[in-house]
């Protein structure tokens, strides 16, 4: 039998620090290193959803998470004039308590994050990684870029969509890809009627939304067709972006004509990658963006981390558990639930690549609600 006593994470984002601090909860002790000298997070917001709610009860830090943020309830779909084509209600998983959603800046949810993992007593490490991870029989012996040296009963990989683990580990053939559309971001000033997300549909060839971030901020964004993966000038991110929003009117049109400064517009092609299951080799496995990385069209790839985070925290509290049993636990709970995510946020996203033939999005959010509001 294989116990897991000591772990290392390599990366620092959402699901590393979720993990470390769940892990430390479990009694276990805990490295965690990351590349960067200092922590560096997109200015922009994120949505936080139930069951990510649900997830941050469980780590300690939902009261934290909740003052920072701004909470509200549920979404709608609107058509471009801003006429309401369907809404959602959320539950309140975390609690009655608690609301079912949460808009919050990144940096307020990476902060809240770092203070608690520091609190548990784990070992953060800024501006060092691996060099070499060599999986032995008994441990993996990490070599890191500071010339230190030291075994683990278990790495976990938690850097990333371009994770180095993956490729140290699996190889080279496991990559992400272009889905053939890119996501654009940008901070505003939140107008005092809007107190909930919502979905702009009937743009030419995306969607926009609205998500508020706190009593005086939110964010904008706009999933769009990218043919070809093209490149933008830095200098005209703001009006590529406020052009292909032209056609709305309404609330929408107002929040748009906020967006002006291209250095503060967000871009990146979406990518998105699946690792089959196993997601571990030996004594190293894989969470987060770096096994299954989704597009963001239905605001679940932090959750589905932080949940990743949480579930091995409940497995390894039985400090009697067997390495390999419990990352076949970890993998049965897990692999159909980030499946169903990632598969149906490309659906959306094929709808909207191919108006002629789109479904129902909004119905697959609602199917999507459904499914993680299950326990994981």
């Amino acid at each position: 039998m294989s116990k897991v006593e000591r772990i290392l994470i390599v990366g620092g984002g959402i699901g590393g620090l979720a993990t470390a601090i769940a892990l430390r909860q479990a009694g276990l002790e805990v490295d965690l290193v990351e590349i960067q000298t200092h922590w560096k997070v997109y200015q922009t917001g994120i949505v936080i959803q139930a069951n990510s709610l649900r997830a941050m009860a469980s780590l300690g830090i939902i009261d934290e998470v909740i003052a920072a943020g701004y909470p509200y309830s549920g979404l709608s779909f609107q058509d471009l004039h801003g006429k309401e084509i369907t809404a959602i209600r959320g539950e309140r998983l975390a609690g009655e308590q608690y609301p079912s959603h949460l808009g919050l800046a990144r940096p307020e949810l990476h902060n809240v994050l770092t203070k608690a993992a520091g609190k548990h007593g784990a070992n953060l490490r800024l501006g060092v990684t691996f060099s070499d991870i060599e999986d032995t029989p008994e441990c993996a012996h990490v070599t890191f870029t500071d010339g230190t040296e030291a075994d683990y009963d278990l790495v976990i990989g938690a850097d990333g969509i371009y994770s180095k683990v993956r490729s140290a580990i699996f190889g080279e053939q496991f990559k992400p890809k272009f889905t053939g559309q890119g996501v654009w971001r940008y901070n505003v000033p939140r107008p005092e009627r809007a107190k909930s997300s919502f979905y702009c549909v009937g743009f030419e060839a995306g969607k926009a939304g609205f998500i508020p971030l706190s009593q005086t901020t939110a964010y904008v964004w706009l999933t769009w067709n990218e043919e070809g993966n093209p490149w933008y000038e830095a200098d005209t991110l703001a009006d590529v972006f406020r052009s292909r929003m032209a056609p709305a009117t309404g609330l929408m049109g107002e929040i748009r004509d906020e967006i002006v400064d291209s250095s503060q517009v967000v871009y990146r092609p979406l990518e998105t990658i699946l690792m089959p299951d196993p997601w571990y080799k030996g004594h190293v496995l894989l969470i987060g963006d770096a096994a299954h990385a989704t597009t963001p069209h239905m605001g679940q790839g932090a959750a589905q981390a932080i949940e990743d985070g949480v579930v091995l925290g409940d497995i390894f509290q039985d400090h009697e558990m067997d390495r390999d049993a419990g990352l076949k636990q970890f993998m049965a709970r897990r692999f159909e639930r980030c499946k169903f995510i990632v598969e149906s946020s490309l659906q959306i996203g094929e709808w909207e690549l191919h108006p002629e033939q789109a479904g129902d999005a909004a119905g697959l959010t609602r199917k999507m609600l459904e499914v993680v509001a299950s326990p994981i």
